[in-house]
């Protein structure tokens, strides 16, 4: 069967080659990182090792790798200590799918710590089994390829999944293939879900060792200085509110702009940089007043009230939510499942998400249930930001409750570590 799984993955590739030349020939983002996905180690990977033992924890992209920086930091730093460490020089590594996820890593971890995941042929994953020699393979949510798993299965490599997610979008697509997860899944070592429903899903698939552990991303504290915001502080307009727009997705740029109230600063931050030129482009079209994070710092100026603030950089959104009078979480109003509205959360100011959540729902709900966000339709927009910027009572009420909330849930990372450590100390 896993034979099978190999050819059809070859042929995809083999079919598929001439638009991923093109690709590959047109635009960085795809040539970034081959070779490691084919199973060539660097050297900067492979110098830092040493016959250290080590430990592999996989993040797709920004918002896994944001996720599971705290995790990786303590897991660090237990290791680094002689009597969690057993004596011994630990090494833990990061790889990433995406190209922006791999950019945040070696930013966070170091370049010689960080590396694209192999694609999932055997030649490739072995490669790097055979490099790394992990002591443990960390998946963050569902990483679940075959390969991968079987090959840590043969190596017997305990392999973890932390954070572990099945969204409403995939579960009929899991369910339809059952009785393949069983086999694959039924080897894990542990798998620490955010929630009860995540739980009952993960078993009904097979899951090995199934717990609740909760949400790392309420553990997730946006950067205090991240290196724009100094700079914002310093040139926004006193007593001008500032609404910020998060991760939007194609087509919900056009709704929020129709909606916006005269008078105030309103930070734009496209989920996928690859968007940044195009909504970029949108502005100018609709001969806005609006000014790009990446030439603006290069010569900081005053932000005058009406302009439209366009964050076209990775990382810094969660610490620029500090200075809104509310925030409007993207990819919500659009068919896209939503993104995390715990970012704002933790500053206390008003959540505002379109009826499309479906990919946080376990998080959303449980602010719904508490009166702690705002759900909007396209309708709706204008009169409920010109209610958050001029200060409602409810609207600030909702954020102080999202605040405690998100206070509350905290520590899924100190469950999730227990358990690696616990794993490790097992398998010594």
């Amino acid at each position: 069967m896993f034979v099978l799984y190999s050819f059809i993955l070859l042929l995809a590739l083999v079919l598929g080659s001439p638009w991923w030349l093109l690709r590959m020939a047109t635009s960085g983002k795809y040539r970034e990182g081959l070779t490691e996905r084919l199973g060539r180690i660097p050297l900067r990977i492979r110098a830092g090792l040493m016959g250290r033992p080590v430990v592999w924890v996989h993040a797709v992209s920004v918002g896994e790798v944001l996720a599971a920086s705290r995790l990786i930091d303590e897991i660090t730093q237990q290791l680094s200590s002689p009597e969690a460490a057993g004596g011994q020089d630990w090494r833990v590594v990061v790889s990433t799918t995406t190209r922006t996820g791999q950019k945040l890593a070696r930013e966070r971890f170091g370049a010689e710590r960080a590396f694209y995941f192999p694609l999932d042929f055997a030649w490739a994953v072995r490669s790097w089994l055979r490099v790394l020699r992990p002591r443990m393979l960390v998946l963050l949510e569902t990483e679940f390829w075959p390969r991968m798993l079987i090959e840590c299965r043969r190596a017997g490599i305990p392999v973890a999944v932390v954070n572990a997610r099945i969204s409403d979008r995939s579960w009929p697509r899991y369910r339809r293939l059952a009785w393949l997860w069983r086999r694959l899944l039924g080897g894990l070592t542990v798998t620490l879900a955010q929630s009860e429903l995540d739980a009952q899903r993960l078993h009904a698939l097979g899951a090995a060792n199934v717990r609740v552990a909760g949400n790392l991303k309420y553990d997730v504290r946006a950067p205090k200085r991240a290196a724009i915001l100094p700079l914002l502080q310093q040139h926004l307009p006193a007593g001008v509110p500032v609404l910020v727009c998060g991760s939007t997705l194609p087509g919900e740029e056009e709704l929020l702009l129709d909606a916006l109230p005269p008078g105030i600063v309103t930070v734009l931050a496209p989920r996928h940089p690859e968007r940044f030129t195009e909504v970029a482009q949108l502005l100018r079209k609709r001969d806005a007043r609006w000014a790009s994070r990446s030439e603006w710092a290069n010569n900081p100026a005053r932000i005058e009230p009406g302009t439209v603030f366009l964050l076209d950089s990775i990382g810094e959104l969660a610490s620029v939510y500090a200075l809104a009078c509310a925030a409007f979480v993207g990819g919500s109003l659009v068919q896209a499942g939503g993104h995390n509205p715990l970012e704002p959360a933790q500053f206390g100011i008003p959540i505002l998400m379109g009826p499309s959540y479906q990919n946080f729902r376990a998080i959303v709900e449980k602010l719904r249930e508490q009166n702690a966000v705002c759900i909007v339709q396209p309708e709706t927009l204008s009169s409920v930001f010109s209610a958050a910027v001029a200060g409602d009572p409810e609207l600030r009420a909702m954020g102080t409750r999202g605040q405690k909330i998100f206070a509350s849930e905290s520590g899924a990372t100190q469950r999730a570590l227990r358990e690696l450590l616990g794993i490790l100390r097992d398998n010594a």
